[in-house]
């Protein structure tokens, strides 16, 4: 059959990669780890198995998909266009990059943004062997971009990404300061974009500062509730955390954050007071 698409559930080299018909539905998918293919619908078989033969890698196995879970039955009903998980660090920067207008100035503040929340997102996904579910970019419909929602064992960090420029940074109740610069109103922000994912996702959610390159991180004593993050202490820090979610409880809440669909409503049920 004509026009079946291959698309990948996460970036590139990570996850699975479903086979879809032009209008979006998934007829079959991938899984690299397992090296299976699930196919849902068996009068495309053959040409399932001739798309996906370029990805393919030793001996696979073919055959009918496992007793799918809630988190299965919510990817495969989303439509490729409305979901965050193949999104890069730093998605959003790139696009102003590459089309917008701004001066040169703001063009290198822009470069330094996108370079530390490269280094932090890749440093992010190294947590994924270990059960871990990261997205990138994610939408809150009037207050920009979450930089890095962190789903894993330790449960949920909603992460905002702070280039320190190799200068003294401090964080206060309110503001960030690096350097001389003008002070930001970055740990407001992020706890107001934690309480938004926490009403988006019905679970707690734990806002954090990544602060990358600061010559040193001077953090208020009263600040309690955000977690501060500097590499290269950050994803062992992460990962050594108490257990507080199941990997059931993951995954259902990763194929929730994933969707668009999930945040383009938030403004409809917003938190109180935020």
């Amino acid at each position: 059959m004509r026009g079946l698409k291959v698309l990948p559930s996460g970036r590139p080299g990570r996850g699975r990669l479903y086979v879809n018909l032009p209008d979006g539905q998934a007829v079959a998918w991938y899984d690299r780890q397992a090296n299976r293919i699930s196919v849902l619908a068996d009068d495309h078989r053959e040409a399932i198995l001739a798309v996906l033969r370029p990805y393919l890698n030793g001996t696979v196995s073919i055959g009918p998909p496992p007793v799918p879970t809630a988190a299965d039955l919510r990817r495969l009903a989303m439509h490729p266009d409305a979901d965050l998980a193949p999104n890069r660090p730093g998605e959003t920067l790139l696009g102003e990059l590459e089309h917008g207008r701004a001066g040169a100035r703001a063009r290198h503040r822009l470069r330094q943004d996108l370079t530390a929340q490269q280094r932090m997102g890749d440093a992010f996904d190294t947590l994924e062997p270990d059960g871990w579910r990261i997205l990138h970019c994610v939408p809150l419909p009037g207050q920009g971009h979450i930089d890095h929602l962190l789903i894993g064992p330790a449960g949920i960090f909603c992460v905002r990404t702070v280039p320190g420029r190799r200068q003294r940074a401090v964080i206060g109740d309110l503001l960030l300061t690096v350097g001389r610069t003008e002070p930001r109103p970055d740990p407001r922000w992020i706890r107001r974009a934690a309480a938004y994912a926490a009403a988006a996702l019905s679970a707690k959610v734990t806002p954090a500062l990544a602060v990358v390159d600061a010559s040193r991180v001077e953090t208020a004593p009263t600040v309690r509730d955000i977690r501060i993050l500097q590499p290269p202490t950050a994803t062992p820090t992460l990962a050594a955390s108490p257990t507080t979610l199941k990997p059931p409880e993951i995954d259902s809440l990763f194929a929730r954050a994933r969707d668009t669909t999930t945040w383009l409503h938030l403004t409809d049920r917003s938190p109180a007071g935020v």
